[in-house]
């Protein structure tokens, strides 16, 4: 397990933050009570950091048959509709709720080049909200395979989330289960895949980044 490099600097305030009030309940000689009240903020501000920025190490599995989930989470939308922004066609969305308590690293769910990709600034709504696909914080990125199919996904920020990552730009070439972002403090993503896609998945299923198979094209 690691730690991820986007939480170096909430790790650095959170300890300054945990200095500072331990060394003022000792400066001021503060009771037991207190100080043991300090230690326990402490110890669930360190871990809270901790365990939301874990990057766990996962082998992955590349199959260019399949879409691998991009993220953990619980998948809160299968339904088919209206691709507007650039693939401009029907398909079937896909969509994943990253609580706080779940790892928030993004994953590529298939591997290609990046045909598109644009960043939204936005509003930040709950992330089940169904208005957060098109006005939240959000970025849109297409990927097309080596068969030609190409399949768009969005990071989408919800209401805590102010912050959203990514490492990738038009034209670059990726793989399948690599890191493609990261989005802080509760988020969605969405998939877009094509109609005749077998959906492995249902409402309510709780998935794995890099590991969970979403779908599968149709041969």
């Amino acid at each position: 397990m690691k730690f991820h490099k986007e939480g170096y600097t909430s790790l650095a305030i959170v300890v300054l933050f945990i200095f500072i009030i331990n060394a003022i309940a000792h400066y001021y000689d503060a009771g037991d009570t207190v100080k043991w009240l300090v230690y326990i903020v402490s110890g669930f501000l360190l871990l809270t950091i901790l365990q939301f920025f874990r990057s766990p190490t996962k082998k992955i599995t590349i199959d260019e048959s399949t879409v691998l989930c991009p993220a953990d989470g619980k998948v809160v939308v299968i339904e088919e509709t209206e691709e507007t922004e650039y693939l401009k066609d029907r398909r079937i969305q896909v969509s994943i709720f990253m609580s706080p308590i779940n790892v928030h690293v993004n994953r590529n769910p298939i591997s290609g080049v990046i045909s598109f990709f644009k960043y939204h600034p936005g509003k930040f709504l709950v992330a089940w909200h169904p208005k957060s696909s098109t006005d939240n914080e959000r970025t849109t990125v297409v990927v097309k395979n080596s068969s030609g199919v190409e399949v768009l996904f969005r990071q989408i920020a919800g209401a805590m989330a102010r912050r959203i990552v990514w490492y990738v730009k038009e034209g670059q070439e990726v793989q399948q289960g690599q890191e493609f972002g990261f989005i802080k403090f509760g988020s969605r993503v969405d998939l877009f895949l094509p109609l005749d896609s077998k959906i492995n998945v249902n409402i309510g299923d709780k998935v794995t980044g890099g590991k969970t198979i979403i779908a599968e094209f149709n041969k």
